[in-house]
């Protein structure tokens, strides 16, 4: 394990009430399940991930670049989910938890994808090499639904005739929201490729800018003050920015185990420190 202080500065000083604007909670907020997913490129030069920026009144990570996902829905967790790639009981595995959590993972993965940028990790039924091609106006009218939860992920695949393609995600990190923010998260993090015809439009509520950035890039711009990021999409992108096509980035093998950033104040300011596997 290596450890390593993520200097906070002064936005999230503030979020998180060192300055005195806000009171330290009595006890830690509850955890949610989600999933988060790098989708990445390199048919336009060397390897892109693509990034939301964080409306500045989102409750958690305001103005933050980060990736496209969000928190399970109960409903990501139905055994009659379309499914092919790995079983659920080998991302069990995998992911080191119970089936049903693995189950909602990896649908949440997927399903939170379509919702903020349109890409789909799914095929047609009869034909499982396939890219769906859905009308545009289905997808949009589709996500709209799923983000009102009006309909679930299950029923959206199974209308359009379509299976989630497990195979197409590749577990990358494991990280906990730290006991001291409002809001906390236990998250999954995942890489998948963009499928050639499919192309993420970032159109979320949640997000005011998308865009494809270069790992290295954005790491450097980072540094720069020029764009502010969470500790693991930091690390994240650090490991990115080692390679620079898309199978080298799925095929990147890193240990994995939880990390849950602690709240410490050092001369430099205050951080989270975390213990990195």
């Amino acid at each position: 394990m290596a450890q390593r202080d993520f200097l906070l500065g002064p936005m999230r000083e503030a979020l998180l009430g060192i300055d005195g604007e806000r009171p330290e909670p009595a006890e830690p907020a509850p955890i949610k399940l989600a999933s988060t997913v790098m989708l990445v490129r390199d048919d336009e030069g060397p390897l892109e991930v693509f990034m939301l920026r964080r409306v500045s009144s989102m409750a958690f990570a305001p103005s933050m670049h980060v990736f496209p996902g969000g928190g399970v829905d109960r409903r990501d967790a139905e055994d009659e989910l379309p499914w092919a790639g790995p079983a659920v009981e080998e991302w069990a595995e995998t992911l080191e938890t119970d089936e049903a959590s693995a189950r909602m993972l990896v649908a949440a993965a997927i399903r939170e994808i379509f919702e903020e940028t349109g890409v789909l990790l799914a095929s047609p039924a009869s034909a499982a090499d396939e890219v769906p091609q859905l009308d545009p106006e289905v997808s949009t009218d589709l996500r709209a639904k799923l983000v009102a939860h009006e309909v679930g992920f299950g029923q959206v695949l199974l209308e359009q005739h379509l299976v989630l393609r497990s195979d197409l995600l590749r577990y990358r990190a494991h990280w906990i929201t730290p006991e001291a923010e409002p809001r906390r998260f236990d998250t999954r993090f995942f890489v998948a490729a963009v499928p050639q015809g499919q192309d993420p439009d970032g159109e979320t509520s949640e997000a005011d800018r998308s865009e494809w950035l270069r790992p290295d890039a954005a790491v450097a711009a980072f540094e720069d003050g020029d764009l502010m990021l969470m500790p693991p999409t930091l690390v994240c992108l650090e490991q990115l920015a080692e390679v620079s096509t898309v199978s080298a980035a799925l095929n990147q093998d890193f240990p994995i185990a939880p990390v849950m950033p602690q709240l410490v104040r050092t001369d430099a300011g205050p951080a989270m420190r975390a213990q990195l596997p």
